[in-house]
C-alpha cells in the first residue's frame, strides 16, 4: 500500500488506512478514489497529490 501527499498542505492519504470520515474504506487505492476527491484540509483535487 502506498501513501500520497497533498502538494499544497502536506495532508497524507494512506491507502492502508483509507479515509473513513469520507466513507473511503481501508485498502482503497488512490487511483480508485472518486474523480472529485478533494484534500480534506485545503480542498485541492487528486492532481495535486504526489506519491510519497
Amino acid at each position: 500500500m502506498k501513501k500520497y501527499v497533498c502538494d499544497v498542505c502536506g495532508w497524507v492519504y494512506d491507502e492502508a488506512e483509507g479515509y473513513e470520515e469520507a466513507g473511503i474504506a481501508p485498502g482503497t487505492k488512490f487511483e480508485d478514489l472518486p474523480d472529485d476527491f478533494e484534500c480534506p484540509l485545503c480542498s485541492v483535487g487528486k492532481d495535486n497529490f504526489s506519491e510519497e
